[in-house]
């Protein structure tokens, strides 16, 4: 049978037709290479915090292992400021090839956006969502020199006294912040808000008998409970936390629906290829799930987890709901 002949017109419909295809397969293979061989050259975390908090400290734990998985440096780059928008912004505008990562928070990625009215990036197009890491509960602690021992008696005191009883947090706005509105709303309790400037004031001032209540992260509360320094009441976390195994949760207490807390999560620059997020994402599930390494984030105060960028993207979704209903009903802003 002799060949059908095919014209110049017909053979560039050919053509013109086999191209996208031509072309989608290559960009698939490239990915694809790109993943396999990723990382080629160290690769940078972005903590938008000073050194020394929980969330730093959890990124290095996790910098630690996947360097040494990856036969790579990973760097962890602290570039604080504006509540974390400094280092966030840094991210947003990184070349989206996998090799500058941001360590959000909830304060990052949930709260910001609706706390401040302008960001200098738009949080819901600037990242893409790689792994949740860990969530970092929070614990609720009064001072010794008040009486009440349990949240029910808390509670019951409250009620007694409405806008008497002072909750003391780390500063307006914050994570530790919203869940004392959190808490006072699923308990039904008036308390009077007292601000500091970070953390380790507000403790000072509430073993010295000058607050009565304070929500912050077990990293920075364990020792001070365990001491008897200050008085554990609960957890404020679905579950309880391994590192203060005796707390109760908040539901467990009696006071239901007030879940919060913070975490840490790892993302990426938007349009950053799925290759490489899915198997940063794999790595990190796979480093987290050594038991030296789950162990070292307990010692912190975090629950190690290690998910992929579906669930990270869900809880970030859940919290800018859950903080922006309590930053909108409290008034609550930043200009």
């Amino acid at each position: 049978m002799n060949p059908i002949p095919i014209g110049p017109t017909a053979l560039q419909r050919v053509l013109r037709s086999a191209l996208p295809l031509l072309l989608l397969a290559c960009a698939a293979a490239s990915q694809a290479q790109g993943a396999e061989g990723f990382p080629a050259r160290p690769v940078t975390f972005v903590v938008p915090f000073p050194a020394g908090g929980g969330t730093d400290l959890g990124a290095r734990v996790l910098a630690q292992k996947l360097g040494q998985k990856w036969g790579q440096g990973v760097i962890v780059d602290n570039r604080g400021g504006a509540a974390g928008m400094v280092g966030s912004d840094v991210v947003a505008k990184a070349r989206p090839d996998g090799y500058t990562l941001l360590i959000g928070n909830v304060g990052t990625q949930a709260i910001n956006p609706s706390l401040y009215k302008k960001m200098t990036f738009d949080p819901d197009r600037a990242f893409t969502p790689i792994s949740l890491v860990a969530e970092l509960p929070f614990a609720m602690m009064v001072s010794p020199s008040l009486p009440a021992k349990t949240v029910k008696e808390f509670v019951a005191l409250a009620k007694a006294s409405p806008d008497k009883i002072t909750m003391a947090s780390s500063g307006s706005g914050g994570s530790p912040h919203l869940t004392g509105e959190i808490f006072s709303a699923a308990a039904g309790v008036r308390l009077t808000h007292v601000p500091y400037k970070g953390g380790t004031p507000a403790m000072t001032d509430m073993m010295g008998g000058h607050v009565d209540v304070l929500f912050a992260s077990v990293l920075e509360s364990a020792s001070y409970i365990k001491s008897g320094k200050l008085r554990g009441l609960a957890v404020t976390s679905a579950e309880r936390s391994p590192t203060l195994p005796d707390l109760p949760t908040l539901a467990e207490a009696g006071v239901p629906d007030a879940v919060s807390g913070s975490w840490i999560g790892l993302l990426a620059p938007a349009g950053t290829p799925q290759a490489i997020v899915d198997k940063i994402a794999a790595d990190v599930k796979t480093v987290l799930a050594v038991p030296a390494t789950r162990q070292s984030l307990i010692e912190q105060g975090a629950v190690p987890r290690g998910t992929g960028p579906a669930e990270l993207k869900a809880q970030i979704d859940a919290d800018r709901v859950r903080y922006g209903k309590v930053i909108r009903e409290k008034n609550i802003g930043v200009d």
